[in-house]
């Protein structure tokens, strides 16, 4: 099984860097999309168990992972408040078109598949679309825009390291030392693995920075990231808990079998779904 899981997130970590070389916009958008939609599909399959989603909107509204590529961030803010009235008038209609057979139930588990998963993705768009900025501080997100720096896609490596830096040193240490357990949401997670993924990743965070700092001419705040990295490291945590509150609750171990040793694809990027918009909160207010 470990042989499984290396080998398969290795293939994971390979096709990343693929990705976040690539310089258009719009394809990295498509890219984000097909994981919205793979992601979405899992989780349709998990909350089928105990609803009937309405699975057309949900897939539809994978869409909005693309719309950071072709507007504006002014325009994706108007938009995105004319889509929640939008997603709840069809959502309503579709009740009533069915004559109740589609339940309120099914409608609010469709609506929270929509803002968990499309939604959160769609920021990590929105941090690959990122031209300049002021300098930035956190997390192994490193933390930083610098002035004339050519897109995200630096921050964007940063913040995937971000949540996946925690799961790794969570996921080691817990699984070697780990006697205490944190909660009956994920029974197998121990306080110990979670300390352990909070110090890790955030020393991860410190040595980027290092590297930045001495190799490239940066001048950033190892202060500053390292207290950075531990609150989007328990962001991070927090995600990984949310989506087992939903596996404990529809009865499932993993949301597929997509990435063997992993899960599926909502168990591979949980962390990093939470983490994206307070990241890219972080990039744009400090």
């Amino acid at each position: 099984m470990d042989f499984k899981r290396i080998t398969s997130g290795f293939i994971v970590g390979l096709a990343l860097i693929v990705l976040l070389l690539i310089q258009n916009n719009i394809i990295t958008g498509l890219m984000f999309t097909l994981i919205a939609i793979v992601a979405m599909h899992e989780y349709l399959g998990a909350i089928s168990k105990v609803c009937k989603p309405i699975k057309w909107i949900s897939y539809l509204s994978c869409a909005l992972v693309l719309l950071p590529s072709f507007i504006s961030s002014q325009q994706l803010t108007g938009s995105l408040i004319y889509a929640i009235p939008i997603i709840l008038l069809i959502l309503f209609a579709h009740v009533i078109a069915t004559d109740m057979k589609t339940s309120f139930k099914d409608m609010a588990y469709t609506l929270l598949g929509i803002c968990y998963v499309p939604t959160f993705i769609m920021f990590l768009t929105m941090i690959d679309k990122m031209q300049n900025g002021k300098i930035l501080l956190g997390y192994i997100f490193i933390a930083l825009i610098r002035e004339n720096l050519p897109n995200g896609k630096i921050i964007l490596w940063f913040a995937l390291l971000a949540g996946w830096g925690t799961d790794v040193f969570a996921y080691c240490i817990g699984k070697r030392f780990g006697k205490h357990k944190f909660s009956k949401v994920s029974p197998k997670k121990s306080i110990e693995g979670c300390v352990a993924g909070t110090i890790g990743a955030t020393a991860l965070a410190l040595i980027y920075t290092f590297v930045l700092n001495n190799n490239f001419s940066f001048e950033y705040s190892y202060f500053v990231v390292g207290i950075s990295g531990i609150v989007l490291s328990l962001i991070g945590q927090i995600g990984d808990f949310s989506a087992s509150c939903i596996k404990r609750y529809v009865d499932i171990k993993d949301y597929s079998n997509l990435l063997p040793g992993h899960g599926g694809m909502l168990d591979r990027i949980d962390s990093v779904l939470f983490i994206a918009p307070f990241a890219y909160m972080l990039f744009t207010l400090i």
